[in-house]
């Protein structure tokens, strides 16, 4: 399929997205500064003007960083939004960390964000899942069916290259914004998520990102009641700095807590691959 067809297929989508907000607003939208969530709050503020609101969770998973740049990007979208403060931590089932995790926060996300919606009079909530999350298991969908939510991304058909191609058309920063999952994701199935975890895994990607990589993950490493350690996964066309930076990406991995270091060979691919 040719560059201008995919153009007029992602137009056409985009304008039964606009339907769909109409049809169900006023609407909370579940708001975390990502390409997709994004895209769907400036939509929405765009069709529906005041009759949305973002409404921003803000847990030790989420960095403090991305937290004030989601609220920066809201404000510049022109968008309502509105922070509250998730539990996930508290529950074990979350704190477990089980293969299916995503469940529990987003249950815990929906559910706070049903109990607001309704005492302020907003009939529906919607979160960004687009039409290639159909592709893979998404544990927090069955949260999302449980509690009515809605996906209008995903109903309009609209892929992730679609959005963010459209969002490139309209200007958000978020268009070429790499993917960056809540800090959880870094710690692997079965070794509990804890405060201090998370935080570890906050300064260490701090300082890495500090260095001037862009696409990367410190993940969390426990073996056999030793210290932690860090798996550093930096996406390969950013390789070439690794060397000249070795010593510093160690020097500051070592400073956020962690017992050993070690820069991963394969680098970071993604999760589709």
């Amino acid at each position: 399929m040719d560059t201008a067809t995919v153009a007029v297929s992602a137009a056409a989508k985009r304008i039964r997205l606009h339907e769909l907000l109409r049809q169900h607003s006023p609407l909370v939208i579940a708001y975390s500064g990502g390409v997709d969530s994004a895209f769907l709050l400036a939509e929405a503020r765009r069709e529906l003007g005041d009759r949305v609101l973002g409404v921003l969770a803000d847990s030790p998973s989420l960095p403090r960083a991305s937290l004030a740049e989601a609220v920066a990007l809201a404000r510049a979208i022109g968008a309502p939004v509105e922070v509250v403060k998730t539990q996930e931590l508290e529950n074990p089932d979350y704190a477990a960390n089980p293969p299916n995790r995503c469940y529990f926060c987003k249950a815990e996300l929906f559910q706070t964000l049903d109990t607001l919606a309704r005492s302020r009079g907003y009939p529906a909530i919607a979160y960004g899942e687009n039409a290639d999350d159909m592709q893979h298991d998404r544990p927090g969908r069955a949260a999302a069916t449980e509690f009515h939510v809605l996906a209008p991304l995903r109903d309009a058909g609209l892929t992730k290259a679609e959005i963010r191609q459209l969002s490139r058309d309209i200007g958000l920063p978020t268009a070429d914004a790499p993917a960056q999952p809540c800090l959880s994701s870094r710690i692997p199935w079965g070794t509990p998520v804890t405060t201090d975890a998370l935080a570890m895994v906050e300064r260490a990607e701090k300082h890495i990102r500090g260095l001037g990589f862009r696409v990367f993950r410190v993940r969390h490493v426990v073996k056999h009641r030793a210290p932690p350690g860090a798996l550093v996964q930096i996406v390969p066309s950013e390789f070439s700095r690794i060397e000249d930076l070795r010593g510093e990406i160690e020097r500051g991995i070592r400073e956020a807590g962690y017992a050993n270091v070690e820069i991963d060979p394969g680098g970071y691919r993604g999760p589709s691959a």
